[in-house]
């Protein structure tokens, strides 16, 4: 198995004053899917995925199917029949063997999460795709809603409005947002997707083409914060849990770190996609993590 860090990564370690704690949580990090991993991917409705389309821009996609279109076919490989909606800017990148892409599985009904990145199998999938797993491994429940799932989105629009700039209304959600994605990619490294977390209002919107967040204190691998260091692409993905609806953006990302030691990320939007698909699960609203720090909090409001 390659080494669990590349340089950018001990870099903010070595900065942060936690690369002791970053190499034991490394060990953690296995090529191997366990059989509680197995059993765990097999039970979850729906998985994040991020990746670079065939144009170089990075995305965050949310795949959506019945518990089991997830699930380990191998020691070492992961597939996923369907899921992928029809306009996801990833629809080709995921259909190219040796794309690398990193996936979440996250549960907001127990508030675990997985992590399983890789390569794209060679071995065609019909409707879907597998993973190569070059990394297998699990974090905290740190910033995770709890919530439960209220059924299918019973019809929708599929692709809603594609722009390079937020709409009001979706400037309006990614403030009232707790929870969104990052993926983000490293040179020859692959690539990582990740979760964010906390009260609505941590995410800033400063203008209609750019956003900040705080970087909370997690578990101390940083990986999102180590691949920016070297490639500064970056996909975030926004899901509005209760209509089911998600909102995409794609751009450049830079961390800044503050006098009193405060890190944050300044994203630049550069693509905007809106989507609401058949499918797409809706959940309740949230029961926050007790760990989240507590922002300025606005009114929650949908962007359409």
């Amino acid at each position: 198995m390659k080494p669990v860090y590349h340089r950018g990564s001990p870099a903010v370690q070595e900065r942060v004053g936690v690369r002791g704690p970053a190499e034991r949580v490394g060990r953690s990090v296995g090529a191997g899917i366990r059989e509680v991993a197995a059993a765990f991917l097999a039970l979850q409705p729906h998985l994040v995925v991020g990746a670079a389309d065939p144009e170089g821009q990075l995305w965050a996609s949310l795949l959506t199917g019945a518990p089991g279109f997830v699930r380990a076919t191998a020691p070492d490989r992961m597939t996923v029949t369907g899921g992928l909606p029809a306009g996801d800017p990833l629809a080709r990148a995921l259909a190219t063997a040796g794309t690398p892409v990193g996936t979440l599985a996250l549960d907001p009904r127990t508030r675990r999460r997985m992590r399983l990145n890789g390569l794209v199998d060679p071995v065609p999938v019909p409707g879907g795709f597998a993973v190569a797993a070059r990394e297998v491994f699990s974090n905290c429940p740190k910033y995770l809603q709890k919530r439960r799932p209220l059924g299918p989105v019973p019809e929708g629009a599929g692709v809603l409005r594609r722009g390079y700039a937020l709409t009001p209304g979706q400037e309006r959600a990614v403030r009232a947002a707790d929870t969104f994605f990052v993926a983000t990619t490293a040179p020859g490294e692959g690539a990582d997707a990740s979760h964010r977390g906390g009260m609505p209002g941590f995410v800033e919107v400063v203008s209609p083409v750019e956003l900040f967040w705080p970087d909370y204190p997690g578990n101390a691998m940083f990986l999102t914060l180590g691949n920016l260091a070297t490639d500064p692409r970056a996909g975030l993905l926004f899901p509005d849990w209760e209509s089911g609806a998600v909102l995409q953006l794609s751009g450049r990302a830079r961390t800044e770190c503050g006098a009193d030691g405060g890190r944050g990320v300044r994203f630049r939007v550069e693509s905007v996609r809106e989507s609401l698909h058949p499918g797409r699960l809706r959940w309740s609203a949230p029961e926050y993590s007790p760990a989240n720090p507590v922002p300025p909090s606005p009114e929650p409001s949908r962007w359409w």
